[in-house]
């Protein structure tokens, strides 16, 4: 059979310095240097094959260069998170780990599994997650530095002071970078203004939903909660029905989420309404919380969709 009229599935495990990549069923596997040369040879050799799918994972961003490579040829590729494939790993019973390894188990989770297909974020997407992941790494260690602060003794106040100023005026400043590159772009400003009109909705909310959930205006409202892991999973077996839990998706977008809707169940009309209309049935306050994120990630993504202003009437 011909490599025009089969399957071809390919497995690329992304190190620092090396790709090393298993193709099947042609059993061939081929190891090049991740640099400027090898990614230009492997994107070649895949642009020929014409693969149906090729699967690597994320790994903090050393994938970047070539996933943007193959996806400017036409493959289809799929950046998947590393536990999923772990998972199948251990599923499979495949519990060594080597480079090679690793490659020939990706390019079987991509032929078993069949990840979906999702296009590389643009160069601005890319430019807005990577400022936020700054941002968050920044307050985290000013959090870090004010706990410090409570105990610290008197020779240590003056540097820890300096520190949470400094990372005070940092912070300060990404943001504002943050705010000029959205504004410098009609479309994302066009995204921010509609988000930022929603009540409870501010400048780091409307930030990271653009930055870290560019999908949204794209999806249903099912899977829009699934990406930010507030849609509650089934927990059964057999005649038991056991309570439903919200778990993975996106941890950080949940949490910017999450205080966003506490200040719309205060601020936002429809939100407010909604949550006391769930406490008045009796609702649990976690559960209430929950069905109020995703109400509000609802309105989100509807409003991104529809290209309409914020309406309290019809939201």
């Amino acid at each position: 059979m011909s490599e025009n009229t089969v399957e071809i599935f390919v497995g690329v495990d992304v190190s620092k310095s090396t790709l090393d990549v298993q193709i099947e069923p042609l059993g061939q596997y081929l190891q090049v240097s991740n640099d400027d040369r090898g990614i230009a040879s492997l994107v070649e050799r895949l642009g020929e094959l014409r693969p149906t799918l090729v699967v690597m994972e994320a790994t903090g961003g050393l994938e970047t260069c070539v996933a943007g490579e193959l996806a400017a040829r036409g493959v289809a590729l799929a950046v998947v998170n590393p536990r999923q494939v772990r998972d199948f790993a251990k599923a499979t019973g495949q519990l060594a780990k080597t480079d090679r390894i690793d490659a020939a188990v990706l390019c079987e989770f991509a032929r078993a599994i069949r990840p979906a297909v999702r296009p590389i974020k643009d160069a601005l997407t890319g430019e807005l997650d990577a400022m936020l992941m700054r941002r968050r790494q920044l307050v985290q260690m000013r959090v870090q530095e004010t706990l410090r602060l409570h105990s610290a003794s008197k020779v240590q106040i003056k540097s820890l002071k300096g520190h949470i100023a400094w990372l005070d005026k940092q912070i300060v400043n990404i943001e504002s970078d943050l705010g000029q590159r959205l504004r410098d772009s009609d479309l994302w400003r066009a995204k921010d203004n509609l988000l930022r009109s929603i009540p409870g909705v501010g400048t780091t909310t409307s930030f990271t939903m653009l930055g870290r959930c560019p999908e949204l205006g794209t999806l249903n409202r099912h899977q829009a909660a699934k990406i930010v892991g507030i849609a509650p999973l089934n927990h059964d077996s057999g005649k038991h029905r056991g309570k439903r839990h919200i778990w993975g998706g996106r941890a950080d977008v949940r949490s910017v989420l999450y205080m966003a809707t506490i200040s719309a169940m205060r601020c936002n009309p429809v939100i407010k309404a909604f949550a006391v209309r769930l406490k008045s049935a009796g609702k649990a306050p976690k559960v209430v919380i929950v069905a109020c994120m995703r109400k509000l990630l609802t309105i989100m993504n509807t409003m991104l969709k529809n290209n309409t202003p914020w309406n309290p009437k019809i939201a």
